[in-house]
């Protein structure tokens, strides 16, 4: 049996322009489910003239940062309260650290990632109300945070 779901996602690999050849990349996917979209737009036919739709679809957009290995990369717990500032409560972000020895005799090499993930409500696109500007700045403030810093963990100095 052969299924298929339809499935979308626009992905986009980007950067602010202060960090051209920098070593910040930033992913950012749109997840866009044909069965969200149809249940979506059989509410919106059914509605009476002027009504609301409600706002119970949405589609998932997330913002993934990733750093190469950091020599000396940052304390974990540090870099999420100071994250937590930059993204504030309408942009939460996860960090995550994978260290690594490329072999016994080396040192640790840290992999720093950063994820936030944002829900896209249909009904807000539908009025013409979902502006992710927002979101967007907070997105450049957190590379801008992140490129900022990576030299010294890069260096060491």
């Amino acid at each position: 049996m052969e299924t298929y779901s339809l499935r979308q996602a626009w992905e986009v690999d980007l950067h602010p322009e202060e960090g051209c050849n920098g070593p910040l990349d930033l992913h950012l996917a749109l997840e866009v489910d044909p069965r969200v979209l149809l249940a979506f737009e059989d509410v919106v036919v059914e509605l009476p003239e002027g009504e609301e739709p409600p706002d119970d679809f949405q589609f998932p957009l997330t913002f993934t940062w990733a750093l190469p290995p950091l020599p000396h990369g940052p304390d974990l717990l540090r870099l999420t309260l100071d994250l937590a500032e930059v993204g504030g409560v309408d942009l939460p972000l996860e960090s995550s650290a994978i260290d690594s020895f490329p072999s016994a005799t080396d040192p640790a090499e840290r992999r720093i990632t950063i994820v936030a993930r944002q829900q896209v409500s249909l009904a807000r696109v539908l009025a013409g109300e979902e502006l992710l500007c927002e979101t967007f700045d907070r997105a450049l403030a957190v590379s801008q945070f992140l490129l900022e810093r990576a030299p010294a963990w890069l260096s060491g100095e």
